[in-house]
């Protein structure tokens, strides 16, 4: 009964955590002509590992976007940051139901001390964003691909604990769909920082 009410609990998780990260583009998207600046995002998004993630998590920004790729870069951040946050709330939900193993709850605890790692990090590239200017602009620039890859490294250690035949398999791949989700845009966000880095070189 534990394991029944677990796996409905995980699911409904799951499916809250596609609404809001927006992994992929709503109905209402779909239906609407295409905006004036998606064509921007969708090349820009070419240049990254997952140009899929990377469109439908930008598109409804497209109206602030426009074609600045410094706004577009710092949106990517921000989308990345307010789904690591979502992510984290949902893990410290899930540390609390019922039917995970002593280790289990260990391993998430140690998950979200790096998810909250990650998301300082996040927060710290996204105001050095703000500081990019003049002749500072490589310098800031590092220091912002820097926080970003930390913050990548973080999210790629969650997963660690759940590794393992003591740890169940539907807990381990669960915890792997969100932390991959997570990873993969700021996988794309560093792609998009770089992108924008080499326009200044």
């Amino acid at each position: 009964m534990e394991g029944s009410s677990f796996k409905i609990f995980v699911n409904s998780l799951l499916i809250l955590l596609v609404i809001l990260s927006n992994t992929k583009p709503s109905l209402a998207s779909r239906d609407l002509a295409p905006k004036p600046n998606t064509d921007f995002i969708r090349t820009s998004c070419s240049a990254t590992i997952y140009p899929r993630i990377c469109f439908s998590s930008l598109l409804r920004h497209a109206d602030s976007i426009q074609t600045s790729p410094k706004v577009l870069t710092a949106t990517a951040l921000n989308v990345t940051l307010a789904a690591a946050k979502s992510t984290s709330a949902l893990f410290l939900n899930l540390s609390q139901s019922h039917g995970l193993k002593p280790r289990e709850i260990g391993a998430m605890k140690d998950c979200l001390e790096v998810l909250s790692d990650s998301v300082y990090e996040l927060r710290e590239s996204i105001a050095e964003m703000g500081k990019l200017k003049g002749s500072d602009f490589q310098v800031v620039m590092n220091d912002i691909e820097t926080w970003v890859s930390a913050a990548l490294t973080d999210e790629d250690t969650c997963t660690d604990g759940f590794e393992g035949k003591a740890m169940n398999g539907n807990v381990k791949n669960d915890v792997r769909k969100f932390i991959l989700n997570i990873a993969h845009m700021t996988s794309n966000a560093l792609a998009l920082i770089n992108k924008y880095a080499s326009l200044h070189v």
